[in-house]
């Protein structure tokens, strides 16, 4: 999936492509589960966007989550092009990340929860990369929708890095900030591994549980 080595920095502002007005076409609903993309979600959903490497994975891991998830979309979020393609994010020069949005009911599955499957399914201590997969675009990241989020997403984020420390890993690079915009990916991307059993899946875990919540470890 695009494996050619880019130039591992974020773009600027001015030095980001310029996108268009017009958003790609994608899915209506979910191809494994039905349910609507765009919504409308449940009363009490939750959403929250994460970046964990390349999204065909990503997404599969949470979708595959075994309650408490609504939907899955993969998309674009984090950097400066408005309605990007999947070419240009992989250009580098949109600043985004791959992403994946969640929508789940807190009730049934605890955002610590989400968020420990999103930790122990990569390595958040690579930086701009995922494995092989080298870029702006695979960059670990978490995109809060609510202001409620952000001490969780620290707190999980500061308890697995006390983890992989004691595992001999380096500091997380994970990014915390808020969602300023998530594009939809084309239709085609969309739960791609179940359109594509077969399909490149890049995504490698560390082997180290996360001590919040109860992630699944890669």
């Amino acid at each position: 999936m695009y494996l050619f080595r880019k130039r591992p920095e974020m773009p600027t502002a001015a030095e980001a492509l310029p996108g268009r007005a017009t958003p790609m076409p994608t899915a209506e609903t979910h191809f494994v589960n039905g349910h609507p993309l765009k919504g409308p979600y449940p009363a009490g959903t939750q959403t929250i966007v994460l970046g964990f490497g390349c999204f065909w994975g990503a997404e599969r891991k949470v979708w595959q989550l075994p309650e408490g998830v609504f939907v899955t979309a993969v998309g674009y979020a984090g950097g400066y092009t408005p309605n990007p393609t999947y070419e240009e994010v992989c250009s580098g020069r949109t600043g985004h990340n791959e992403v994946v949005l969640v929508a789940f009911d807190p009730a049934i599955l605890p955002l610590e929860s989400v968020l420990a499957t999103f930790f122990e399914s990569h390595d958040p201590t690579q930086g701009m990369a995922q494995g092989n997969d080298v870029g702006t675009q695979y960059r670990s990241g978490i995109y809060l929708t609510e202001p409620g989020q952000e001490a969780t997403a620290k707190a999980v984020r500061a308890a697995y890095g006390e983890a992989l420390r004691a595992k001999g890993f380096g500091p997380v690079t994970t990014e915390i900030v808020p969602l300023e915009q998530f594009y939809f990916a084309e239709a085609y991307h969309q739960q791609y591994l179940a359109k594509n059993p077969a399909g490149y899946c890049g995504l490698g875990g560390t082997g180290v549980s996360c001590p919040i919540g109860t992630g699944v470890a890669a």
